[in-house]
């Protein structure tokens, strides 16, 4: 048989992975338990408390990486690397005070190295490196100075300088090409293409804009020689001159008819025909010639000579005695003179005078040139609407212009526009109701969708489930942990309010048990009063007042037992 002794010693039951239910053990399990619950409420306090982190930067290199890092760490700046560590961020509310005290810095650097890598030279450096590193300052600066463009993200520029040669024969021109990477939905047209062209071009010697290269981030060429604005071969400056004529004369024309018609009733429309085209023109003209004895004489020249001349001699025959030839004078005006004497033979004379007059002749020469941007023809087109009146009754009608009207805003669009018949310029001017403007209702954004309620209950949802996971943690966990520990579990609780509700019917019964005695007393004494009569009234009172006084409640009682009998 067992005895009791025996029952002692009986093991206890085993418990959790087989540990025995000690009290010992069963403390230290609650005790662990109640560790981890506060620990679990610590993370959960510190995830509600946790600020939203926002993009600092992204797509940087891992230079500028680690000096945006070092700076923040210098400023104490907490900041965390996205998923795939491209992006830096940090807390949502300091994220542009972040980056001004960083551009503050020059950070970031984008990646292009200026002319700062020249402070930076070793000692001893050799021609070639220091060439190079020349290069790749001038680089850095043109790109950056490419960023400066609204357009522009970031910029690569290479550059290809030759060396240079005491030969001109083998003398060779320098290129240069320029990587573009554009804002998404950015682009650039051609007069900014233009305009960064020249910009490189100006910066390196003897580097033609034709030699500059332009390519965007998905292979565009953009510094195509062959791509002209429009199709007349305007380059973007005169496009750009035909818009600003045009729109010139469209705010002429709206401008001096608003005020009549109103502001929203009237819209014109020009189209100019720019000759861009520039002329030159040399004539040279001579006058007839003058009368000798009106002209101008530029030079003159005479000369004259005279000397003898021997006996005629030679064979007789017939070529011998021809007659001499006529005498004749010569256009330039000499005169030869010729004569003979000694008629029977004997010695001759001869005499040559030479005359050369030079006369001005008259010369007319003219030269025109034709400045380019000539305006050849103009069209204007401009659209009226229907006047706006109120009647007698007070009702807003519309009605056409009337004749008169309609040749009063012509007549003034004309002299706005500079009409010219001679040049072929054109005016029409038509009276139409123009179409009312279609009324865009905005789209009703439900509350759920719009991006600051979706915010905001971000942020509070947060705090609401943190705060309810820390009161189910406290009162679903830690509190029924605790209160083992220290010996206040449910049975004990249970029990003490048994203990508590029994001490209180106790004290109800014997305060019931009181009152009823003293009740009973008081009946006695009452009718003891009655079968004594020859006891003095000052004795009863006496009584009274001491029993009134030793227990009020009683006599309370006692009188609310009278009335009710009554």
């Amino acid at each position: 048989m067992a005895t009791a002794n025996d029952a002692t010693l009986t093991p206890p039951a085993p418990g959790l992975f087989g540990i025995p239910q000690t009290p010992g053990v069963r403390n230290i399990i609650l005790a662990v338990g109640a560790a981890m619950t506060i620990a679990v409420m610590v993370g959960v306090w510190m995830w509600s408390q946790a600020p939203d982190y926002r993009v600092l930067f992204s797509n940087f290199n891992d230079r500028d990486g680690g000096a945006i890092v070092a700076s923040l760490q210098q400023l104490n700046i907490p900041y965390k690397y996205s998923e795939g560590g491209s992006a830096i961020l940090v807390p949502a509310d300091q994220v542009h005070d972040v980056r001004l005290k960083l551009a503050a810095q020059g950070l970031p650097k984008g990646g292009n190295v200026g002319f700062e890598l020249m402070e930076n030279q070793k000692l001893g450096i050799s021609q070639f490196l220091e060439q190079v590193n020349f290069q790749r300052a001038l680089e850095g600066e043109l790109a950056r100075s490419i960023q400066a463009v609204s357009a522009v993200q970031t910029a690569r520029v290479h550059l290809a300088i030759p060396k240079a040669s005491v030969f001109i024969r083998e003398q060779q021109k320098p290129t240069a090409s320029v990587l573009l990477n554009l804002y998404p939905s950015r682009v650039l047209d051609q007069q900014q293409v233009s305009a960064i062209l020249h910009l490189v071009a100006s910066s390196i010697p003897e580097l033609s804009a034709k030699n500059v290269t332009i390519v965007d981030q998905n292979g565009n060429l953009l510094s195509d020689p062959s791509k002209q604005a429009a199709n007349n071969n305007l380059d973007p400056s005169q496009l750009k001159y035909v818009q600003e004529f045009q729109q010139s004369v469209v705010k002429k024309v709206e401008s001096i008819i608003s005020p009549i018609v109103g502001l929203q009733n009237v819209r014109a429309e020009a189209s100019a025909d720019i000759d861009f085209s520039r002329s030159e023109q040399a004539a040279e003209s001579y006058r007839p010639n003058s009368p000798p004895e009106t002209s101008s004489i530029r030079s003159q020249q005479t000369s004259e000579s005279y000397g003898k001349s021997a006996a005629a001699s030679g064979v007789p025959g017939a070529l011998s005695n021809q007659p001499p030839a006529p005498a004749t004078a010569p256009i330039t005006g000499a005169a030869n003179t010729a004569t003979t004497a000694n008629a029977n033979g004997g010695a001759s004379g001869l005499s040559q005078k030479d005359s050369t007059v030079n006369f001005e002749v008259d010369k007319t020469i003219r030269y025109t040139q034709q400045a380019m941007g000539g305006l050849k023809r103009l069209s204007v087109a401009v659209v009226v609407n229907y006047k706006t009146e109120v009647d007698k009754s007070g009702k807003t009608i519309t009605r056409p212009l009337t004749e008169i009207e309609k040749t009063q805003i012509t007549d003034l669009a004309r002299e706005a526009m500079g009409f010219s018949k001679e040049r072929g310029d054109t005016l029409n001017v038509v009276n139409s109701p123009f179409a009312a403007p279609e009324k865009v209702q905005a789209e009703d954004i439900p509350l759920w969708k719009q991006a600051d309620v979706l915010q905001t209950v971000k942020e509070v949802g947060k705090y609401v489930v943190g705060g309810l996971l820390l009161m189910y943690l406290f009162f679903g966990y830690l509190k029924p942990t605790l209160n083992k520990l220290t010996g206040k579990d449910a049975a004990s609780i249970k029990k003490e309010k048994e203990r508590l509700r029994k001490e209180e019917e106790e004290e109800e019964r014997k305060r019931v048990e009181e009152e009823e005695a003293a009740i009973v007393n008081l009946n006695h004494a009452a009718e003891t009063h009655h079968k004594h009569q020859h006891s003095s009234y000052e004795t009863n009172m006496d009584m009274a007042k001491q029993l009134a006084s030793s227990d009020p409640k009683i006599v309370a009682n006692v009188i609310k037992s009278w009335v009710s009998n009554e």
